[in-house]
């Protein structure tokens, strides 16, 4: 990240960035104190909100938020964001460019008809030749400069398809957990709302949390945990079909949206889900270590239609 303040104010910051980690017992790692920086940088609204409504749900700050709030408000994104503006911007200019030659061709061939048409009924055979040469003329220029416009129009089909391509590319990646592969809580609000816009739809949910994954983190490290953690979303996942939405709801919670399932079946699901958990073997290829046999603990509940669904998460964790 690039800050420009000046070495006095940056330095006050870090004081109180330091002093803001130890209050939300964080570790002074990078990415933690760029998020406490920015926090007290007081520029960032929104990046402010979001910690004090964690704050308030949670009453601590977790390495899994900081993490994603860093990617979400603090990565540099903003070299992709700067060449999508920068395309559009190029494929408006040169729309609205062809468009405006497309009228001036189309005047212009008008204005040739309106002048030379009425010389087409003259007597004067000399009149005549000249209007349907200059009639001739201004068609032949008319449809060359159609062709080209028709080239410059393909041109601007074939960057329209790939911007929409890395625009479908970009967005799916905004709604992907990297580490799992599930998809993260910005996906899962938007697919809430849109659920709960149509008619008829319930909405229930499996809270899936693993049993003393800290230990293994800890024991392990992040790298190794994260695998661990990935094979495990893996399995949670393959009890979702299409129609469903496994998400990664904190570093060791996922969270499945099963639209129009009761929650008797939700629950059959949910110890499923324990049984082939429990049934996983994991190894350290460096150590030949054999990992202790992993558990988790799920809640199956119906979310009630007009209910917050940070209020109906909290509820579910409450349960575990």
């Amino acid at each position: 990240m690039k800050y420009h303040d000046s070495i006095k104010a940056a330095d006050n910051i870090m004081v109180l960035a330091v002093a803001q980690l130890k209050k939300w017992q964080l570790a002074i790692s990078p990415i933690n104190y760029a998020v406490a920086y920015e926090y007290y940088k007081k520029n960032n609204t929104c990046l402010i909100e979001l910690i004090e409504q964690e704050l308030k749900l949670n009453d601590s700050l977790s390495n899994f938020f900081m993490e994603n709030l860093y990617k979400e408000q603090l990565l540099e994104q903003s070299k992709f964001r700067e060449e999508i503006i920068s395309d559009l911007s190029q494929l408006l200019s040169t729309s609205q460019k062809n468009n405006q030659q497309s009228s001036l061709c189309a005047q212009t061939l008008i204005y040739e008809l309106d002048k030379n048409i009425p010389l087409l009924l003259s007597t004067d055979i000399a009149h005549v030749n000249l209007a349907i040469t200059t009639l001739q003329q201004a068609t032949d220029s008319f449809k060359q400069q159609q062709a080209q416009l028709a080239e410059q129009l393909e041109e601007s089909q074939q960057k329209n398809e790939k911007l929409s391509v890395e625009l479908a590319q970009i967005r799916q990646e905004m709604n992907i957990d990297p580490v799992t592969g599930l998809f993260n809580q910005k996906a899962m609000i938007s697919h809430i709302d849109s659920w709960q816009k149509e008619e008829q739809c319930s909405i229930t949910a499996i809270l899936v949390r693993i049993v003393d994954f800290n230990k293994l983190n800890q024991q392990f490290g992040i790298l190794f945990s994260d695998v661990i953690l990935a094979k495990i979303a893996s399995k949670v996942a393959s009890y979702v079909n299409d129609s469903g939405l496994p998400v990664r709801l904190g570093y060791d919670e996922f969270i499945l949206f099963l639209p129009n399932i009761n929650t008797d079946v939700a629950s059959e699901i949910g110890n499923k889900i324990r049984q082939s958990i429990s049934k996983m073997r994991f190894v350290s290829a460096k150590s030949t270590v054999e990992i202790p046999q992993m558990a988790i603990n799920f809640s199956a509940n119906q979310k009630p239609a007009h209910e917050d669904i940070s209020v109906f998460i909290e509820k579910m964790r409450a349960k575990l």
